[in-house]
């Protein structure tokens, strides 16, 4: 197995370290989960391709660009608002 080095700011490290921490494994096993959980522009396109053949042929539904444009935004917003009550909730600890 290679090694490699990744420099980030000691904030960044701080936090990958506490979250490795907090699930009970080390900051080498956070890292590849991350690297094997993160989709390249590629892959991303290919399980949308997957997911609306499997709704075509399951449910008789051809998802438009319109409707796949519209789940995206929908889906950024409940991120954002995911993200900022857990930054609220961290803020008030």
């Amino acid at each position: 197995m290679a090694d490699v080095m990744i420099r980030v700011p000691a904030e960044v490290r701080d936090q990958l370290a506490a979250v490795a921490e907090a699930r009970g494994t080390s900051l080498r096993a956070l890292m590849r989960e991350i690297a094997t959980q993160t989709l390249t522009p590629e892959q991303i396109k290919a399980r949308a391709d997957r997911t609306r053949a499997l709704l075509a042929e399951r449910f008789g539904h051809d998802v438009t660009d319109e409707e796949s444009a519209e789940m995206r935004r929908k889906m950024r917003e409940a991120t954002a608002a995911h993200r900022a009550a857990l930054a609220e909730a961290e803020s008030s600890r």
